[in-house]
């Protein structure tokens, strides 16, 4: 990950935190962060001596004073509302606590502290409604992604916020301004995020572009180059945004917090206020659907690594392959198929079904349609 994209600190308290949960591969960690395991070594010993303070340049500033007061307190509830305006009294409670401060209230108090002080909406509050919660079974075997809806900048440019959200543990693993939604600005960032944190299992994205342009095939040449690295594709149903209900939580969540009531001047101011909140977000927020734990805690690297050249792949014996024309489609058995363009040069793999006349086609490992030779 380039250093540019996000301070030293944050960079470097990402990489101890990863390198702290259990069966983490330090030599791994290291690696994708661009430093040596004795750097490495030296940032998780002041982390655990001095906790954040440690990785900023050696500060020794204190994170509590022992005179706190009823009214400090209070003070920082209200200090933290307004910082994150998307946090509740029990998140501000959990914060709290876990930077060590002593007299903390419990989260039915903090919330009438927020209440007192105006800034609670009733209504706001009475809308506020519970999601139906799945999640996969461990990191990186799903993660989600998309674009939040642009806005414009003081410089009259737009800023498309690119997400990538792990399904297991809610690590955020980009919030990306970008200028524009093509193809190749996407690529440009999923390779950044690959090379630092590994590839997932499987991806799932919406029906938009640039990953769903083709109503025919719902592929385009972005998920092909997914499907190339060995990621599988899923597309949600079309207008069902809740199949990727925590991306669109995620997504309420940074408006309140980064972009509702802000503006901003260009993409790389609004860069580095997404940096510091994604950091906020997957290292001090609590969040409600891992028992209050912060996203961090439940996010290890994976152990899949990327690889800039497409890695080889041979069909299974048996299995028939045939390539992909210049029209996007493929001949078997004296038919020609549709397929899609983007599939253009490609080879499929072909094999029958347990159902007489029907045949899978495959692209690597991913199933993309299936003939029927009994209605061509």
């Amino acid at each position: 990950m380039p250093w540019k994209e996000c301070c030293e600190v944050e960079l470097r308290r990402e990489a101890v935190e990863l390198a702290s949960q259990p069966e983490a591969n330090l030599s791994q960690v290291a690696l994708r962060f661009g430093v040596s395991r004795r750097t490495l070594y030296k940032w998780i010993a002041r982390w655990e001596a001095e906790g954040e303070a440690g990785l900023q340049n050696r500060s020794r500033r204190p994170r509590s004073s022992p005179w706190q007061t009823i009214e400090s307190v209070e003070q920082r509830v209200i200090e933290l509302r307004l910082k994150h305006p998307s946090w509740g009294g029990r998140k501000i409670a959990r914060v709290l606590r876990n930077r060590g401060w002593k007299r903390v209230p419990s989260p039915s108090t903090v919330t009438g502290i927020l209440h007192r002080h105006g800034l609670i909406d009733p209504e706001s509050s009475k809308k506020s409604k519970s999601w139906t919660r799945f999640e996969r079974s461990e990191p990186n075997d799903l993660q989600q992604m998309d674009f939040k809806g642009h806005f414009a900048l003081e410089n009259g440019q737009r800023c498309h916020p690119l997400t990538i959200l792990d399904d297991h543990s809610r690590y955020s693993l980009a919030v990306q301004a970008l200028p524009n939604e093509r193809e190749s600005s996407v690529k440009h960032k999923l390779v950044n995020v690959f090379e630092t944190y590994g590839l997932p299992r499987q991806m799932l994205t919406d029906n938009g572009s640039p990953w769903g342009d083709d109503w025919e095939t719902r592929h385009t040449k972005l998920t092909v180059w997914l499907m190339e690295h060995g990621v599988e594709v899923i597309h949600g149903r079309p207008l069902h945004p809740q199949t990727q209900g925590k991306l669109e939580r995620f997504h309420r969540t940074l408006k309140a917090d980064v972009i509702t009531g802000r503006s901003y001047r260009s993409l790389l101011e609004c860069q580095r206020a997404f940096d510091a909140w994604r950091a906020t977000y997957n290292h001090e927020r609590p969040h409600e659907a891992l028992g209050l734990d912060v996203p961090a805690q439940h996010y290890q690297l994976s152990r899949r690594t990327f690889q800039a050249k497409v890695p080889a792949w041979e069909y299974a014996p048996g299995v028939e392959v045939r390539r992909v024309d210049g029209g996007g489609r493929l001949s078997y058995l004296g038919i020609s198929w549709k397929i899609g363009r983007p599939f253009v040069g490609k080879t499929m793999g072909i094999q029958p079904t347990t159902e007489d006349g029907v045949f899978d086609v495959r692209f690597r490992h991913q199933w993309i349609a299936s003939l029927d030779m009994r209605d061509p």
